[in-house]
């Protein structure tokens, strides 16, 4: 399966800015509904959408996944950050 035949290119905007509502909207819940899936969406919603894309569409799309994983890693890393400076801050 591709990923053009199936998404577009919005939906890939949607997940890299909103992706636990993206994954609730989209039915990609619905397909993926075991406990692994469901602490993934809570806890970090970038990693579950990059291993998904890897575990779908590494056949047919490995530049998507790539880009999947650069923005999960890049997207929790500086999403923790801010989260840390926010913190300090409050803490003074």
């Amino acid at each position: 399966m591709d990923f053009w035949d199936v998404h577009g290119l919005f939906f890939i905007i949607f997940m890299m800015f909103f992706p636990r509502l993206t994954m609730l909207f989209s039915g990609v819940c619905g397909a993926w509904s075991g406990l692994l899936f469901w602490i993934g969406w809570v806890l970090a919603p970038r990693l579950t959408v990059a291993c998904l894309a890897t575990t779908v569409y590494w056949d047919t799309n490995p530049i998507i996944c790539v880009f999947a994983w650069l923005w999960c890693l890049g997207g929790e890393y500086s999403e923790k950050q801010g989260a840390v400076k926010v913190n300090t801050r409050n803490a003074l």
